[in-house]
């Protein structure tokens, strides 16, 4: 069955295939169904119609005799759309979708899902994620940071550094330190669920922020949201942020947030890379020198141009408001409501239905 797809996900589905990636690849790593994939990147930027059909609605418990079978495509990575085309397709299943969706969020409720470890290639994956960090004390008072982590899947390499805010900015800022500190790009970032990084936290369709979807294709990488509450699917920063919350930070206090930063620089480089890992069997940082680094993508020549977007209205006067600035816009979009983009040169105005950018009006500042 071939489903609608958000603009997000068409973004990632393309930018997987023009990766390298064979549709079979994508439909993994994305939860979409292979039927789906392979629409969206024969069509190019043409979306599919969704096909008219019906189910028939079926009881509530109608999942229960194919529990087992169940079980055993969610350990195998499938999600519930695709859980459900197979058991219709292939089972003669007459219940609705809705019935499967919640049976799986029965299952994860209720009974722990098993799950195979998966160990990756050098330079595909990196797995990102925030705690809390040590605290900082000023003029006697006392405030407790946030952990940004970012931990290479296949050699365990990692990256700490703390902030005061989750925000989008500072989240790209913390991975942009994270890629020149390593020395390249990993192919894939396995993101948690993050205000700063998804704008909806669908359990079956996550929305990258479109900041994000700039971000990573500045650097040629791309962003792959974890379904909420399943911790497992990024168990590996998971285990990084507390291994680093217990060894490097626990009873510690710091007088700055810079001072904080500079010990976690000499904590990674002087603990963290030189210990033996209990999964690898390797010491981490030779590890990477040996078989990561040179895996990893080149770095761009420049850094990322960080922006702001919000919505503007266009006035009676046919100017629109940017920063505490003034800009015009063409006499159609008098009253109507746009999408800008600015940033320290340059201030680009779109309609919300395109946000094609690269086609929008501009304005220098």
């Amino acid at each position: 069955m071939v489903r609608q797809l958000k603009m997000a996900d068409v973004t990632t589905v393309r930018a997987l295939h023009a990766a390298g990636h064979s549709n079979r690849e994508i439909a993994r790593l994305t939860g979409v169904h292979r039927e789906t994939v392979a629409k969206y990147v024969a069509a190019g930027d043409a979306k599919p119609a969704e096909p008219d059909h019906r189910v028939v609605s079926g009881p509530a418990n109608a999942c229960e005799a194919f529990r087992e079978l169940i079980l055993g495509k969610l350990e195998a990575g499938l999600s519930g759309t695709r859980i459900y085309q197979d058991l219709r397709d292939e089972h003669g299943f007459q219940a609705s979708y809705s019935s499967v969706r919640r049976f799986i969020r029965g299952l994860e409720k209720n009974t722990p899902v098993p799950f195979r470890r998966m160990e990756v290639l050098p330079g595909e994956e990196a797995q990102v994620d925030f705690g809390t960090g040590a605290p900082v004390t000023r003029e006697g008072k006392r405030r407790r940071p946030w952990m940004f982590r970012i931990v290479l899947s296949h050699s365990r390499k990692a990256y700490s550094e703390v902030v005061w805010r989750q925000t989008t900015e500072c989240f790209l800022a913390c991975l942009e330190n994270a890629f020149h500190y390593f020395g390249g790009t990993p192919k894939h970032l396995v993101i948690d669920n993050l205000k700063a990084a998804v704008a909806d936290a669908d359990w079956y369709d996550p929305q990258v922020h479109p900041k994000l979807q700039s971000f990573a294709a500045h650097y040629g990488t791309i962003f792959l949201p974890t379904k909420p509450y399943t911790p497992r699917h990024k168990g590996k920063v998971e285990s990084g942020v507390k291994y680093a919350k217990n060894n490097a930070l626990k009873n510690r206090v710091f007088s700055s947030l810079e001072e904080q930063n500079d010990f976690l620089l000499s904590w990674e480089r002087n603990i963290a890379d030189t210990r033996l890992h209990g999964t690898t069997k390797r010491q981490v940082g030779k590890q990477f020198e040996e078989s990561e680094r040179a895996a990893l993508q080149p770095l761009p020549r420049d850094r990322f141009p960080f922006f702001h977007e919000a919505r503007r209205s266009v006035y009676r006067d046919g100017h629109l408001e940017v920063d505490k600035a003034y800009y015009s816009a063409p006499p159609e979009y008098v009253g109507r409501r746009l999408w800008v983009r600015w940033d320290a040169r340059l201030v680009r105005i779109s309609t919300p239905h395109s946000l094609n950018f690269a086609n929008a009006f501009s304005t220098r500042l």
